[in-house]
């Protein structure tokens, strides 16, 4: 449990309450009580509360020092930016912002998100069996949230079992999109590094400029592997050593196959690897339903161009008990993620935000 605390320097700021955990103080909005410790990670820290108001159940992440890391800094906006805009039962929702004191200074951000109970991660770790229809189930709701966010134009571009959410009842829900981009075919954000190695698409690997949507369902390909073997698939060390391991698995590509690599010393790379033959995924994961199987490697398939899309993986067999193609509404309108964020420095980023928090806060426009 965290500590109720008197405020730093002794002078509260109106309508705010102190709470210290891990040696960190929180600056929280009064309606928010009790709070308990979650987790920390590289982008904040976590406590549950509830939100006395509505009696809600939250997650609230501190990020601290928000724009120490310009990087970091864009990933909270960016963040910030599309959550505002979606809402899908598969995709987590960011119900609150709250906002600082000193608009032109302040250096913390508080999100509020909806509370959920664990990860897919954890869930993998654990020791408690998954059944196929646990597969089936999870692996449906991660295509629908990601149905939805590509017809909104989004790639999410980091998606692992530890970006998933998950509930006792199973739901689930995709979450950290400070990697998320929107696919306007400018190109400006391509190359950049993306996605936690394991999961991350051989065009992406290979440094290839233009991907599109199938990034995010090589993603699944791999997370869809990770629950059928409660291991990842491709734990790779490093860049050509991931690229090893998965030709270790899809085996060698044809040349025909190769095409899309638009990049030459990467395409002699992969043409200089030994011989490797394909290991049929039956093989390893021979508890697996042959269905499941069939998707699998409908997903995990090295060309882009020839794998699946998301939509064709929810209309396979596989998933045929749980889809419903009437009950899946496409995003009301794209969304445009269109920031020129050459050009952005502290201040401006800060303002940013600032403009987004309102929208959580149309009571605090008129008194700025």
């Amino acid at each position: 449990m965290a500590t109720y605390v008197d405020p730093p320097n002794g002078t509260g700021s109106p309508g705010k309450h102190y709470y210290s955990m891990w040696q960190t103080v929180f600056e929280i909005d009064t309606k928010y009580v009790p709070i308990k410790p979650i987790g920390r990670g590289a982008y904040g820290i976590v406590c549950s509360s509830v939100n006395r108001e509505t009696n809600d159940k939250v997650a609230i992440k501190k990020i601290q020092n928000a724009f120490e890391n310009r990087i970091d800094a864009l990933r909270t906006l960016r963040e910030l930016k599309l959550l505002r805009h979606l809402r899908h039962e598969n995709v987590i929702a960011l119900r609150d912002v709250m906002m600082p004191t000193h608009r032109r200074s302040f250096k913390d951000v508080y999100l509020v998100y909806e509370l959920m109970d664990t990860d897919l991660h954890q869930i993998v770790k654990s020791s408690q069996p998954l059944s196929n229809d646990h597969c089936q189930y999870f692996l449906f709701q991660l295509l629908r949230g990601l149905k939805y966010l590509h017809s909104a134009n989004i790639l999410h571009r980091d998606l692992k079992p530890g970006n998933l959410l998950v509930n006792a009842n199973c739901d689930l829900k995709i979450c950290d999109f400070g990697l998320a981009r929107t696919c306007s075919g400018k190109g400006q954000f391509m190359t950049e590094y993306v996605v936690t190695r394991w999961y991350r698409a051989p065009g992406l690997l290979l440094c290839c400029d233009n991907y599109g949507t199938s990034i995010d369902v090589w993603s699944v390909g791999c997370i869809f592997a990770e629950l059928l073997g409660r291991k990842p698939i491709f734990p790779g060390t490093e860049c050509l050593n991931q690229l090893k391991l998965i030709i270790n698995v899809l085996g060698s590509q044809s040349e025909a196959d190769l095409e899309f690599i638009d990049n030459p010393k990467a395409r002699k790379y992969i043409k200089s690897l030994p011989y490797s033959p394909k290991t049929p995924f039956a093989r390893i994961y021979p508890n697996a339903s042959p269905l499941a199987i069939d998707l699998l490697q409908k997903m995990l398939v090295f060309d882009p161009s020839k794998r699946i899309s998301v939509t064709e993986a929810l209309q396979h067999p596989y998933m045929s008990p749980l889809y419903d193609p009437n009950a899946d509404p496409p995003a009301q309108v794209p969304v445009d993620l269109d920031i020129d964020e050459e050009d952005l420095g502290e201040e401006t980023i800060r303002e940013m935000m600032w403009t987004e928090m309102l929208h959580y806060h149309p009571e605090a426009v008129s008194s700025n």
